[in-house]
Parts: C-alpha cells; sequence; structure tokens
C-alpha cells in the first residue's frame, strides 16, 4: 500500500555510517514519513531525539512546515515498524510517506 523510497550507496560509494552509528550489515536506508500531532519546533526536537536514540539510526531530521520525518538507518537494525513506533512514544503519530 506504501512505496518507502531507499537509496541504496552505489558499488563505489561507501555507506553513510559514522562513529557509533556504523553497524555490521553496512547497509544505510533514507526513510520518508509523514507526522501529525505536532504543533511547534519543541515537538520537532522531542521526535528527532526519539529516533536518534534508536539502535542503527545515523540522523533523522523532522522538517516541522512539511511534516515530512527523514531518517536514515540500518534496514538489518530497525523496520520503519520500529521508527514509527519511536514516535508515536513520544505522542505524535507517524505513517510512511508515498513520496
Amino acid at each position: 500500500m506504501f512505496t518507502i523510497f531507499r537509496r541504496r550507496p552505489a558499488a563505489d560509494e561507501a555507506p553513510e555510517t559514522t562513529g557509533a552509528a556504523a553497524h555490521s550489515s553496512g547497509e544505510s536506508t533514507r526513510t520518508v514519513l509523514r507526522a501529525q500531532g505536532f504543533s511547534c519546533p519543541s515537538c520537532v526536537a522531542k521526535i528527532e531525539k526519539a529516533l536518534k536514540a534508536l539502535p542503527g539510526v545515523n540522523a533523522a531530521t523532522v522538517h516541522f512546515a512539511t511534516s515530512r520525518i527523514e531518517v536514515r538507518h540500518d534496514p538489518a537494525v530497525n523496520s520503519v515498524d520500529d521508527l514509527v513506533a519511536a514516535v508515536g512514544s513520544v505522542g505524535y503519530v507517524a505513517r510512511p510517506s508515498v513520496f
């Protein structure tokens, strides 16, 4: 029902991982979610903090104006459902985005 856009590194391109965020699978996926229920910029920080606390998440960016959440993560460690649950754990609703 939903399409999740994922970009895999080219054969000659190193995956995006750094420091403690590096994982054994070496893969990094970009997942886009749409959020509902936040009304102020401080909500952005709460959502980003919850996502970045997950093992396997390399980066999380919430775009307040568009309600978009972009997460760079290791799919072997975190599924899309894990990301949605993390957003839900701080009181917001998220779902996978078509684009």
